[in-house]
């Protein structure tokens, strides 16, 4: 079997017009949510001046366009980047959520499950307690990328055993990465200052508000370099899918690939958890839910998971900020609602096709 008939055989085919009617339902969806979040809150605006302010801003006049200045600069200063931030990070969590569970074969593959969000976190806490500034404003998303690099090298090699990748261990690795990490910020906590107190809790519930269009611009450059670097391994990943044998004798080069695939997640999560803080669950939720419509195929299924991702987390941020009357929930909490029963009901589903874990 050559590589490109292995290849095709790694991918059920999901019909064009299937995955046509798929990004289009989730692409309505994702507009009808930015014209909701953009427009709901204390200061309700139409979708009408939602539109019209987009539009004047790249040039085309129109007679929908807001007048009242308050109105713009709420949009601009306050609304919009938090939408975009929302957009991304969900986006970025759930590609995450997609590549961990290809490089390691594991459903329950999360980077919050295994402890990736949490190192990251840690990286980020230490920038702040410690005042480090040796990358300017993109500190904090730098050494959380160091860190959920270091937690995700962590969990990859406890779990390797014998050539492959032991699902049980993967998750009690993981679980103890979180415990540990969890001592960490604790600890930094305890050393801090009460701001940095107030900010290293600001990351451990999650929350879009305070996004900036700094950066928002640094999450979407790393969002979307990473990003793409995963949907260009997607056709390994289909071959990684066959067994690491076979895919090793059609020319994959299989720990290359997961180290790389390692690095790629460290820069997704690390990227998101540095500005917002932890979101957990997004990255188990949203990758199945599209696995589900689509099928396994990767280059389909990472590319609906970007948009799905960020669609589910555009709506979560809406929640937050107007399902408490004047009060801005940490969307940490509304993730992990919907993601912990998602998480149990994965654990079953799995552990009853398996026959059990051994």
């Amino acid at each position: 079997m050559s590589a490109a008939q292995a290849s095709a055989a790694a991918r059920p085919r999901t019909s064009r017009p299937r995955r046509i009617a798929v990004y289009a339902s989730i692409g309505v969806l994702l507009i009808v949510g930015v014209l909701l979040s953009a427009g709901l809150g204390q200061l309700e605006i139409s979708p009408a001046e939602v539109v019209g302010s987009l539009l004047r801003a790249i040039g085309i006049p129109n007679g929908w366009a807001p007048t009242d200045s308050i109105i713009e600069q709420t949009l601009w200063q306050i609304r919009f980047p938090r939408i975009v931030m929302s957009l991304f990070v969900g986006a970025l969590l759930a590609v995450a959520g997609a590549v961990m569970q290809a490089i390691f074969g594991n459903p329950l593959a999360e980077p919050g499950v295994v402890g990736v969000s949490s190192g990251a976190a840690v990286g980020a806490a230490a920038s702040i307690v410690f005042g480090l500034s040796a990358f300017g404003s993109w500190t904090p998303a730098v050494l959380a990328f160091a860190g959920g690099l270091l937690a995700t090298l962590l969990v990859y090699t406890t779990a390797r055993s014998q050539g492959r990748t032991e699902s049980v261990t993967l998750i009690l690795t993981g679980i103890a990465v979180n415990a540990f990490a969890g001592a960490g910020v604790a600890l930094l906590m305890f050393l801090g200052t009460s701001a940095s107190r107030e900010q290293i809790v600001f990351w451990q519930l999650g929350s879009m508000n305070g996004s900036r269009w700094q950066e928002v611009l640094v999450v979407v450059i790393v969002g979307v370099i990473a990003t793409s670097g995963s949907v260009g391994f997607a056709r390994q990943y289909d071959l990684l899918s066959l067994g690491e044998r076979t895919a090793s004798h059609l020319g994959v080069r299989v720990e290359a690939l997961r180290v790389s695939s390692i690095v790629i997640v460290a820069l997704l999560t690390g990227v998101a958890v540095a500005f917002v803080g932890i979101i957990s669950f997004v990255g188990l939720v949203v990758p199945h839910l599209i696995r589900m419509l689509l099928g396994p195929a990767n280059r389909p299924l990472i590319i609906a998971s970007f948009l799905g991702g960020g669609t589910l987390l555009v709506y979560a941020d809406l929640l937050a900020r107007t399902v408490v009357p004047s009060a801005d929930l940490p969307i940490g909490i509304l993730t992990s609602l919907i993601g912990g029963p998602f998480f149990y009901w994965l654990i079953r589903r799995s552990r009853r096709r398996a026959g059990g874990w051994a």
